[in-house]
């Protein structure tokens, strides 16, 4: 039995870093990376860049006169860090804390906060085509928090857009105005 042995390109050297046939004329689909997350059974997800560590939970020290969603300050390594009820601030009523619960660190702009989460699921990548825009069902709907939405295979997670979550609500809607005159 004889072995013929080709002369051509890609039986000479091996493709070691998988780029053969690759066009690199084109830009790589830029993706993103996401840290999903269950609140109830709904699925959401925030710029994994933007989180500094995920915690179990542990008590709180509550403050006085905070809106109901801001459950207190946790003292992690010397900084106070305030801690947002998620469930709460998407209107679903208090979460009653438990073993299971984490607390996601995540830094917004100059600010870190924390989010109050059932548990969290996953990392997810996802590029920028397959995210889709949230419909806008009226004007008085508050989902200005949500960036899009993600289809995987079998779940859809929300997009959380950290900066508007924070902002109060006439904040977000100039902040929105503003961004689409722009």
């Amino acid at each position: 039995m004889s072995t013929a042995i080709s002369s051509s390109p890609e039986m000479q050297s091996p493709d070691i870093g998988g780029t053969r046939g690759h066009d690199f004329s084109r830009p790589a689909a830029a993706s993103t990376e996401f840290i999903s997350f269950a609140i109830d059974h709904e699925q959401y997800g925030v710029d994994i860049m933007a989180v500094r560590e995920i915690k179990g939970w542990t008590g709180v020290t509550q403050l006085p006169n905070q809106p109901e969603y801001m459950r207190g300050v946790l003292n992690l390594r010397g900084t106070m860090v305030p801690i947002i009820d998620l469930r709460c601030r998407f209107g679903q009523g208090l979460t009653e804390p438990g073993p299971t619960h984490v607390v996601i660190v995540v830094q917004v702009g100059i600010k870190t906060v924390g989010l109050l989460a059932d548990q969290v699921l996953d990392i997810i990548a996802v590029e920028a085509a397959q995210i889709q825009p949230v419909p806008q069902v009226s004007k008085t709907t508050r989902a200005d928090f949500l960036s899009g939405l993600v289809t995987t295979e079998t779940t859809m997670t929300a997009l959380i857009d950290l900066g508007r979550l924070f902002a109060e609500p006439a904040e977000a809607e100039t902040e929105t105005r503003t961004l689409a005159t722009a």
